[in-house]
């Protein structure tokens, strides 16, 4: 592998120094940029693209093409898992992700088996190891996954919802079920992202998108229980260097402390969580991630650049901090407001980081 010349990611996931606040965006790779819906009228349809590696290895590096972001993300779905187990995954056209056959009946759930990722998912990792040649050095590259909760959200009630009946009704009818499929979900999780990092993935995360839609009890039971699962099989060290893990639960913000204490080495803060607040309900435990409002890349540049700012003065000049959306591009963002974005948040964190003396970079509640 080649040598990393931009490691700046890792350092802040590892609440290193640094000289600057890194800065990735979640689906920074997509249609808010015209060669991605180039690209991807192209290839056919989104599977085509995802699961073509030379092709997923492209859109990969489209964004870092534009601008200065600080790490790779592979190009992928996190519902590649569910496929891969039999489940038969499509996109309806204007009605995203849907599976031909949801786990509706004991059977079929009892049957569920966690898949091998050298077979079934061999194209991701393809594409995972084309991207990291590519790379050649230049920043780190993320792979991914969903979470046992939020895979399971799609497994049972066959595809999005604003707050999945069927998965629900599972929840407290029959929650032995539930769990069978978390446990199954749990280890394919861990197969599968180990498998990534094997293929060179040098960071992790774990997208819990539909976590909070739980019970602060459910929470701890179905959601968080199980990415601790995952994260106890995770290889943590690659290339004699670790591998850091990131954990995003959106609407999870009141769990913090929680999550804080879970053993993984980020957390990732949507945009409705207070970024100063954040800082001292995890002080050192963790790395935090986040958590610029989307919606704020419908603005001009100098909005832009103001809301940066703000985000960063919340967070302070400290150490642990990746500068991130609090969660994905939408397809309506300017590409124009996202280079004004990245490059404010490289010029205002480095000069913060002068401001600051090194005797007061301190995490609150580190000794």
């Amino acid at each position: 592998m080649s040598p990393l010349y931009n490691d700046t990611l890792l350092r802040a996931l590892a609440r290193e120094p640094t000289e600057y606040t890194p800065i990735w965006l979640m689906r920074q790779a997509g249609r808010y940029l015209p060669e991605y819906n180039a690209l991807r009228a192209r290839a056919g349809s989104f599977l085509a693209l995802a699961k073509t590696p030379a092709l997923a290895c492209e859109v990969t590096l489209q964004p870092l093409e534009r601008f200065q972001l600080d790490a790779a993300i592979l190009f992928s779905d996190i519902l590649t898992v569910p496929d891969a187990m039999g489940l038969g995954l499509f996109f309806a056209a204007g009605e995203g992700p849907r599976f031909e056959r949801p786990l509706r009946d004991e059977t079929a759930i009892r049957r569920l088996a966690a898949p091998d990722p050298s077979a079934e998912l061999g194209y991701v990792l393809e594409a995972v190891r084309q991207i990291r040649s590519a790379l050649g050095g230049r920043v780190p590259l993320i792979g991914f996954s969903g979470s046992p909760y939020t895979l399971a959200c799609y497994m049972v009630e066959g595809s999005g919802s604003s707050d999945f009946p069927v998965l629900k009704t599972m929840l407290y009818q029959r929650p032995d079920l539930l769990h069978h499929i978390l446990e199954v979900n749990a280890q394919a999780v861990a197969h599968y992202l180990n498998a990534q990092i094997a293929a060179g993935a040098q960071a992790v995360m774990l997208f819990d998108t539909w976590g909070g839609n739980l019970s602060a009890a459910g929470y701890e039971e179905f959601s968080l229980a199980y990415a601790r699962r995952v994260l106890r099989e995770l290889r943590r060290e690659c290339d004699g260097r670790k591998v850091p893990a990131i954990l995003f639960t959106k609407g999870g913000g009141q769990w913090l402390e929680a999550m804080a204490s879970s053993g993984f080495d980020a957390i990732g803060l949507d945009w409705t969580v207070d970024p100063g607040d954040a800082r001292r309900r995890a002080g050192a435990r963790v790395a935090l991630q986040g958590n610029l409002d989307p919606a704020v890349l419908y603005a001009p540049p100098e909005r832009v650049r103001a809301e940066a700012r703000r985000v960063l003065d919340q967070f302070g000049a400290l150490p642990g901090h990746v500068f991130n959306l609090g969660h994905g591009i939408t397809p309506l963002a300017s590409p124009e407001a996202v280079a004004s974005l990245v490059d404010e948040v490289r010029t205002y964190s480095r000069a913060q980081r002068h401001a600051v003396p090194a005797s007061r970079a301190a995490i609150p509640g580190s000794t």
